[in-house]
């Protein structure tokens, strides 16, 4: 059960750093024009809005997993407890940062975006990538305490 855990946590957890990580490094939107950028994204909205929460929360739950089966062996233990910090974290910016600026985007009509776009796809960028962030600390965290329980 400790090995189905351990392989569950690192798996959700890189898929999750992984995503967040693929959509920094290759959806810059600055030089998306407006059609292309309200396209784009309404389209990964639609891909990505329910996959990332469940995956997010199989990260976090076989974490936890993780972590009580290690709770014995401290350093381990705070590895884990602090990458599950910081899955929380990155799940609070989505859910209270990014996700009420995609139900906006989710209204535009790419043939008439709205004056404000641009701040909007700024304030989303800058949250993205502190939820990216994030991410990939919890990645390393977790990966980290896999490596200090052999």
């Amino acid at each position: 059960m400790q090995e189905i855990a351990r392989f569950a946590s690192l798996v959700f957890t890189a898929l999750i750093a992984g995503g967040t990580f693929v959509i920094w490094t290759g959806f810059d939107p600055a030089p998306f024009s407006p059609a292309t950028y309200i396209e784009q994204q309404q389209n990964a909205i639609r891909g990505l809005n329910v996959l990332m929460p469940v995956l997010g929360g199989l990260a976090i739950v076989s974490t936890l997993i993780c972590a009580w089966q290690q709770r014995k062996r401290r350093g381990v233990f705070v590895l884990l407890v602090t990458g599950i910090a910081f899955l929380i974290l990155s799940g609070l910016i989505t859910r209270f940062g990014n996700q009420p600026i995609n139900d906006i985007v989710m209204t535009w009509n790419a043939a008439n975006p709205p004056a404000s776009w641009t701040e909007l796809r700024d304030q989303w960028w800058g949250l993205h990538r502190l939820r990216t962030i994030c991410s990939l600390i919890a990645l390393a965290l977790i990966a980290w305490s896999n490596v200090q329980q052999r």
